[in-house]
């Protein structure tokens, strides 16, 4: 089994989140998106879509798409559930899923691939309008969910998910986008501090090519749950013994 990564890029990072939250690890290999790599003749041919994330399992079998390698990492080691547990939640995080990724992931990648001028050579044509367009859909989905998490302690109820993988992994793609969350979004802070670093471990932070020598088998869950974030209830925030690395 083997991931090809992508670096920084939103997607790839939300599968090393979703692994080191389930204590998975596995070899990969990073795709060099800057140098155009995931265009390579050898790269089409594991994703003639040109895009990463994918997994390639030990019989050749190709999963493309950072959701789809989630799913399949959440049925063959559901602990930690990340999907939700029973009909009603699972329903629930997919929906906020969905809603992290069309009104905030998409609009900020879009505000990067059309503005950024290093995407030049990856989006072609640019459109500038496109991405200013985009800026004030992330602004206002940012306050919505600013609203939302008044009550709650993470994205999609009281347990930590997907949907704020999702969220943080678009969150802190603002940054090279040349956007950050207001000063006034409490709510959205205290969730970001929770669901950040500390949450995810710098494991799920570090280049791809410090996952190579990992083996194939499940890891044992790394580290513990400690009752620290919150506004004024217990929420979890794991400490991960990843971060030692």
């Amino acid at each position: 089994m083997k991931l090809y990564d992508g670096g920084r890029a939103p997607n790839p990072r939300r599968v090393r989140i979703f692994l080191t939250e389930k204590g998975i690890k596995i070899p990969a290999e990073q795709i060099d998106l800057g140098a155009l790599q995931q265009r390579s003749e050898a790269y089409t041919a594991i994703n003639p879509m040109q895009r990463v994330p994918a997994l390639v399992l030990d019989d050749g079998t190709v999963i493309a798409e950072s959701i789809a390698i989630c799913r399949y990492f959440e049925a063959i080691q559901p602990d930690p559930p990340l999907f939700g547990v029973g009909a009603l939640q699972s329903a629930l995080v997919e929906m906020w899923n969905r809603r992290a990724e069309l009104h905030l992931l998409f609009p900020v990648a879009s505000v990067f691939q059309h503005l950024h001028p290093a995407m030049s050579r990856m989006v072609d044509p640019q459109v500038p309008q496109w991405g200013e367009a985009n800026k004030p859909r992330v602004m206002q989905f940012l306050e919505f969910l600013d609203r939302e998490l008044k009550d709650r302690a993470h994205i999609a109820g009281a347990d930590y998910t997907v949907a704020d993988i999702t969220a943080l992994v678009a969150v802190e793609f603002m940054r090279v986008s040349k956007m950050a969350v207001p000063d006034g979004l409490s709510n959205l802070q205290r969730w970001q501090r929770c669901a950040g670093p500390n949450a995810t471990g710098k494991f799920a932070h570090r280049a791809p090519s410090d996952l190579q020598s990992l083996g194939t088998t499940p890891a044992v869950r790394l580290g513990s749950t400690s009752l620290l974030c919150g506004a004024g209830k217990m929420t979890r925030r794991r400490k991960h013994a990843a971060r030692a690395l």
